[in-house]
């Protein structure tokens, strides 16, 4: 990963406010519009710092693309992969993207959008690596799955899309709810006491 060795010496949370603030910019500009002055603005640091943290603003977006896969990687190590039925798999996904998304906001939409970046500077580079991710990322959440409780009649891919669609929209709900981690398994268990109230209606309409 790059990274300079002063911005590991910063506070996590000092980290963490860099971080989000640099992702939501460059997701909203795109990375040639994205605006070095407004990180240093809306991040409270200089711009000095900035530059000793990161060499220019393509070291940072670099960084950014390779803190946001790291930290997608180490979610798949938190899921349960020998578990066959789709509702499970895709509810322990969504509960682990929730915690990431508590501490990193912008990095699934941060992702989203690199991979469809259009600068000359970096498109080489996300090409290598973020397609590569949701390839092998893609592979995993679907691999080994029981798709024989599906009815007959069910588009199975038409399925998992509203799936994953419910369990978007649900986990927008639910960060928008959600003000602390702190009690992460009272936490936990709320959370996966309303999603199977979502689930039980949906398996209704597409299990046997």
């Amino acid at each position: 990963m790059l990274i300079n060795y002063m911005f590991t010496q910063l506070h996590k949370d000092k980290q963490n406010n860099i971080i989000n603030v640099a992702m939501n910019e460059f997701v909203q500009n795109g990375f040639d519009k994205a605006s070095t002055n407004h990180i240093v603005k809306k991040a409270h640091i200089s711009k000095g710092s900035l530059f000793n943290y990161f060499n220019n603003k393509k070291d940072l977006y670099l960084y950014l693309i390779d803190f946001s896969i790291q930290t997608i990687e180490a979610m798949y190590e938190h899921i349960d992969f020998k578990e066959r039925d789709l509702f499970q798999r895709i509810e322990n996904i969504g509960l682990q993207k929730i915690y990431i998304q508590q501490q990193s906001p912008q990095v699934f939409d941060f992702l989203k959008s690199s991979s469809q970046e259009s600068s000359a500077e970096v498109q080489d580079i996300i090409k290598e690596k973020i397609d590569l991710t949701y390839e092998e990322g893609t592979k995993k959440i679907f691999h080994n799955l029981d798709y024989s409780k599906f009815r007959e009649d069910i588009d199975i891919e038409k399925a998992i899309e509203i799936l994953n669609w419910t369990m978007l929209g649900f986990g927008t709900k639910t960060l928008t709810q959600i003000t602390s981690f702190d009690n992460s398994p009272q936490f936990g268990e709320t959370y996966l006491n309303e999603w199977k109230q979502y689930a039980q209606i949906l398996k209704c309409n597409f299990y046997k």
